[in-house]
């Protein structure tokens, strides 16, 4: 399969109305800020979401695309048997797992690693004391280390004025503990929203990277058709259905792997406003594409 032949940016501009789009665990899970007060929202919980979609799309068609894989797949969404990443790599990858092939084959079988490259970095199985075959120790075995640099880079979405939050304190009607003849604290808590919001975030894809890991066109066409779709299948008590919503994509591909113009060029070319509308200053020769959010 021939690797990504252009280079690729792209931009989602999405709505928040009175949801928590990522949480702060440090923060009470208070919706991410800045300092400045402009809502935030992870590279890390956006790629999360872009692996679920992909997910969904491989056992959607029937899991018959062997290169379609997803390897890190959250708890809740499994679509396999195995308990943990060492396990799922073990069961693919076998003997390979640690050796000069690691990077190949994990690349071959798994379109996020092929896509935003991995860490294998797994713990030896092996018991301390135990001795090798040949009676030696195994003192200076310490597992696999294995680093695999992706070509599609996410930015971090932030809204494009600064938001407000609304704290509301709650109460459960059944104790967790205690004899239940009071209200104990395992009773309270506290849920935040962002009343309304516009985020964006961007990306790109590196030709020059893609030969490495062999990330195809294909592959980024499989990426561009679950941006529309990211908040699909997503919903929670913290982020109920059609409170976050893609407005939309926008996908510069450029004529060439070094690219037409930067990223940073690019990027900033799209202005954004509060009500959602966009504009794009043009660039001579890159018209980008531009996709209604599903």
């Amino acid at each position: 399969m021939t690797t990504l032949q252009n280079k690729i940016d792209f931009a989602v501009i999405f709505r928040v109305k009175n949801a928590n789009p990522n949480g702060d665990p440090l923060n009470g899970n208070r919706p991410r800020t800045d300092y400045s007060n402009f809502g935030e929202m992870t590279d890390v919980s956006i790629k999360r979401k872009i692996r679920d979609r992909l997910l969904e799309r491989w056992v959607a068609a029937g899991k018959a695309d062997d290169g379609g894989m997803i390897f890190v797949q959250s708890d809740d969404r499994k679509a396999d048997e195995h308990k943990s990443l060492r396990a799922r790599a073990e069961a693919v990858l076998g003997k390979v797992l640690g050796s000069d092939q690691t990077a190949s084959l994990a690349c071959s079988k798994w379109l996020d690693v092929r896509a935003f490259g991995q860490l294998f970095a797994l713990k030896s199985n092996k018991k301390a004391g135990k001795k090798n075959d040949d009676g030696s120790d195994d003192e200076g075995d310490t597992g696999v280390s294995i680093g695999i640099r992706g070509p599609v880079t996410v930015q971090s979405a932030f809204s494009v004025e600064p938001i407000d939050i609304t704290s509301t304190q709650i109460t459960k009607s059944v104790s967790g503990e205690g004899d239940g003849t009071k209200r104990s604290s395992d009773t309270m808590g506290t849920k935040h929203r962002v009343d309304q919001g516009i985020y964006r975030f961007f990306g790109s894809m590196n030709p020059q990277l893609a030969e490495k890991t062999g990330f195809s066109d294909a592959d980024a066409q499989a990426l561009k058709a679950v941006l529309p779709k990211l908040f699909e299948n997503d919903e929670s008590s913290a982020r109920p259905a059609g409170s976050m919503e893609v407005v939309k994509v926008i996908w510069w591909q450029h004529n060439c792997k070094s690219g037409q113009y930067s990223s940073a060029k690019v990027h900033r070319s799209l202005t954004v406003n509060p009500d959602g509308s966009y504009s794009i200053d043009p660039l001579d020769g890159l018209v980008p594409e531009c996709l209604d959010g599903f």
